[in-house]
């Protein structure tokens, strides 16, 4: 049941702010129980209105890689903010963030920075199309790429001219990704893809070599560029860029979520080729060069370097998959789990209403854990053994209340 005050924030709300909520933090999409409005959070706990705590999985929806309020990232803030934030050009922290980005991107000669992942990755097209002077850009079909008309996936006040030159693919069907660059005609401006298939609601879906060897091949073959949207997976799987382990490199890259721990940050890197058009497209904001933000994202990816973050969250992430199997086949109830361990998502079988999970996640919330049914997860290198362990008991009691259905 939902907490008082959240409630009482919830009707406030509703008077001041059409629908009440907007976009993918709504509560009023998540099932029985869940709530809106949140007091505190720190490491991997987040603790809402009423005072109730939860273990949570969902991280901000990706950004807190290293934990709620993390102390190096905090410090980090702090000490620029008492110098200046947005002033009428960018601190020096702008010039240490490119070089620390360039570094450890694999592929990367340059780096340019935004506010959000919607930003990156419209900001990698523009840069794509300016370059070859072409307006194709091929899009895995149900994929998730921002908020923008040429990309969001409502089609509320879009028109056809702002999809008009895009093409779809089928993920990891290499066929229909060579039909679909076939039929861009020698208009093809770039190849757009995700780190990994993560269409809400499916069975989350890593790049095959074969796949992601030919959208590099057929980009090269095109002279397109080759997008890689690390924005929901960047810095949790490799922090060279995710699809380092497959032996393919981008031209370009969009980042976003778990940049600076939580600060509002995008980033875009690039390959030398691809420099003179990013001098030339116009884009900017007015917060864009925000200093804050640039030593958050600074501190945040020399501790994931210090500490090795992807292998943290990936131990962890294990740990909770083993976990939650086991205590699936406890209750004898059938789940799938894919993905990535540092971003799960856990199904049950034949819940095609989403009744099971749904009922899942209602109980083991009211436990203690803040799980999604339907949304892939995140790790941060906050959860530790003792957590992932806690979490379990709270899952115990979800699988126990589908078994009751």
């Amino acid at each position: 049941m939902l907490n008082d005050q959240d409630a009482a924030l919830r009707e406030r709300a509703a008077r001041v702010i059409p629908g009440g909520m907007w976009g993918h933090l709504n509560a009023a999409k998540l099932p029985a129980g869940y709530p809106q409005f949140f007091a505190s959070a720190e490491g991997c706990r987040l603790t809402d209105v009423n005072g109730r705590t939860y273990i949570d999985f969902m991280c901000a929806w990706g950004p807190m890689v290293l934990g709620h309020r993390a102390p190096v990232v905090e410090a980090a803030a702090a000490k620029q903010a008492a110098l200046g934030d947005a002033m009428n050009g960018p601190g020096p922290v702008l010039v240490d963030l490119a070089e620390t980005l360039v570094g450890m991107v694999a592929h990367a000669d340059w780096a340019q920075f935004q506010k959000n992942g919607t930003d990156a990755t419209t900001v990698c097209v523009t840069v794509a199309r300016a370059q070859t002077r072409r307006r194709k850009v091929l899009v895995a079909r149900g994929a998730y790429h921002g908020a923008a008309p040429w990309c969001t996936p409502s089609l509320a006040g879009v028109t056809a001219e702002d999809r008009l030159h895009l093409i779809h693919y089928d993920w990891n069907d290499v066929a229909s990704l060579r039909a679909a660059a076939a039929e861009a005609e020698g208009d093809l401006a770039a190849i757009l893809v995700s780190a990994f298939r993560h269409d809400m609601s499916k069975p989350l879906e890593l790049p095959t070599r074969a796949f992601a060897a030919e959208a590099r091949a057929l980009a090269d073959a095109a002279d397109a560029a080759l997008i890689l949207d690390d924005v929901r997976a960047g810095f949790r799987l490799n922090l060279a860029g995710s699809w380092e382990d497959y032996g393919v490199r981008p031209d370009l890259t969009a980042f976003s979520k778990a940049i600076a721990n939580g600060y509002a940050m995008g980033a875009v890197t690039g390959g030398d080729k691809y420099r003179e058009a990013a001098t030339q497209v116009y884009s900017t904001g007015s917060f864009w060069c925000g200093a804050v933000a640039m030593a958050a994202a600074l501190a945040t990816l020399r501790e994931l370097q210090r500490i090795d973050g992807p292998a943290r969250m990936r131990a962890m992430g294990e740990r909770l998959r083993a976990g939650l199997a086991a205590a699936a086949e406890r209750q004898g109830i059938a789940i799938s789990q894919s993905g990535p361990p540092q971003m799960p998502l856990m199904l049950f079988a034949e819940d095609p209403d989403f009744r099971k999970a749904d009922t899942f996640c209602s109980a083991a919330l009211e436990a203690g854990a803040y799980f999604h049914p339907r949304h892939n997860m995140f790790l941060s290198c906050a959860h530790a053994e003792a957590d992932i362990d806690a979490a379990l008991v709270a899952a115990e009691a979800g699988f126990k209340a589908v078994k009751a259905l």
